[in-house]
């Protein structure tokens, strides 16, 4: 019976938020509002993407896929957060666990290729503007689709290879409302140092790196075209600003989690509830504020589904 897992313990008890019944009901009607209108303000936009011709583009076509992405972040913890938070016993079982951190994890590596992938998209539209359609291909589109969830299974499998067989013999108890990876290994009835570290370092320092490796991309670009126009470079600021403020809001929580020396259970708790419950709400917002040509397509989308349900 080697390799197989030899837990006793069949579920996982969650401490949640507070124990605060105001704050309780403050963070039902806030989650609860942020997840609706996540769901509808990202649903919206994969159908503007798919329905408006005028809309498909590289560019758009990656912000549509972002957004389906954005779909499952607001639906992996999101949903069980609200129902939890005026339950006294909050439990989730050994398999529910494993398949909440399996999608994470999937969902957390797809979307970070995707956001790479805009920073190229960007890059090439900007400093290269007459080869833009030759290199965003439509093959190069699928590769970057196909590469983001490749890289995002096998990220999530990897993390979750070793954790499966895990000796979980006594302690189930979780000071958060979702299953954390890092405080889940913490209960196992063994040494998890160097699991730890691996976990630290396959999501920690990929995190880093590609926030980093962003970062600088969008700095190049704007200094490429600084070069070129006086005027440039204020465009290309107000081009990317949306783009930058997104890969803040998402690999900021993973580098606090997983890098940060000094880990807080209540620092950690609101960034995992910005991750949640808010960051798939912005995003939506952030990309459509500045950008005209999806606000007239939303609206143009919007008109058809009121007419078509005063015809039907």
């Amino acid at each position: 019976m080697d390799g197989v897992n030899h837990s006793v313990v069949s579920e996982f008890v969650f401490l949640g938020l507070t124990n605060s019944w105001d704050i309780q009901l403050l963070l039902f009607v806030l989650s609860t509002m942020f997840y609706m209108a996540s769901m509808m303000g990202n649903s919206l936009t994969v159908l503007t993407v798919v329905s408006d011709p005028h809309l498909h583009s590289p560019m758009y076509f990656l912000l549509a896929n972002l957004s389906f992405i954005d779909l499952g972040v607001s639906s992996v913890c999101s949903p069980k957060m609200i129902y939890d938070l005026f339950r006294k016993h909050k439990v989730i079982s050994f398999r529910g666990c494993i398949t909440q951190i399996f999608f994470i994890h999937v969902i957390g590596g797809v979307e970070m290729v995707l956001l790479i992938a805009m920073a190229f998209d960007r890059y090439v539209a900007i400093c290269k503007p007459l080869h833009y359609l030759t290199i965003m291909n439509p093959r190069m589109c699928i590769f970057f689709l196909v590469a983001s969830w490749m890289i995002g299974l096998t990220h999530s499998v990897v993390q979750l290879v070793f954790v499966v067989n895990l000796p979980f013999c006594g302690p189930n108890v979780l000071d958060t409302f979702y299953c954390d990876l890092p405080r889940l290994i913490k209960l196992a009835c063994t040494d998890t140092y160097r699991l730890e570290f691996m976990v630290t370092a396959n999501s920690g320092l990929i995190s880093l790196g590609s926030f980093f490796i962003l970062i600088i991309s969008y700095i190049v670009i704007i200094l490429t075209v600084q070069k070129h126009s006086s005027t440039g470079s204020f465009k290309a600021l107000s081009t990317l600003s949306a783009h930058i403020t997104v890969v803040v809001l998402f690999f900021g929580p993973f580098i606090f989690v997983y890098i940060w020396p000094f880990p807080s259970t209540h620092l950690d708790k609101f960034l995992a509830i910005f991750d949640a419950v808010i960051t798939p709400f912005l995003n939506p917002v952030i990309y459509t504020f500045r950008n005209q040509e999806m606000k007239l397509a939303m609206k143009r989308v919007c008109r058809q589904l009121v007419n078509y349900r005063k015809i039907s």
